[in-house]
C-alpha cells in the first residue's frame, strides 16, 4: 500500500514530516482524494479537524505522479479557507528519479505548484 511510505516518513520525521523533529504527533485520520477531481476535499478534513487535526498533509504522491495532481494548490487553499486548518503539501520525501524528471518537464510550473511545497523536502 501507499501509504505506508507517508507513515514511515512521520515515524522517521523526514520528508515534510521533518517538521515535527522533537515533537509529539497524533494521527487523526487519513483518507485518499475521492479521486478527480477531488469529492473527499469537501467532507474528509472536517471530521479531521472534529477529531482534533491542527494539520493536514496532502500526500507527496499527489505531486509527483504522472502528471502531477493540477488540483494541489486549489485543495490547500479550499481545506485552509474552509476550516481553517493549516494544510501542508507533502509527506514523504520526493524520489529523486521523480524530482529529475518533473523538474525536467517543467511539470510543477506548467499546473501552478511550483511553489506549492517548500524546501522541507529532501531531495
Amino acid at each position: 500500500m501507499r501509504r505506508r511510505k507517508c507513515f514511515r516518513s512521520l515515524e522517521n520525521r523526514e520528508g515534510a514530516f521533518e517538521i515535527y523533529k522533537e515533537k509529539e504527533v497524533e494521527i487523526v485520520g487519513y483518507t485518499t482524494c475521492g479521486g478527480c477531481p477531488g469529492g473527499n476535499i469537501e467532507y474528509a478534513p472536517d471530521e479531521m479537524v472534529k477529531n482534533g487535526a491542527e494539520v493536514i498533509h496532502l500526500a507527496t504522491g499527489m505531486i509527483v505522479g504522472y502528471p502531477p495532481c493540477p488540483y494541489v494548490s486549489y485543495f490547500k487553499n479550499f481545506i485552509e479557507e474552509k476550516y481553517g486548518v493549516e494544510v501542508v503539501v507533502g509527506t514523504h520525501p520526493i524520489p529523486q528519479k521523480y524530482y529529475i524528471t518533473h523538474s525536467n518537464l517543467k511539470s510543477w510550473e506548467s499546473t501552478g505548484m511550483e511553489n506549492a511545497f517548500g524546501a522541507h523536502f529532501n531531495r
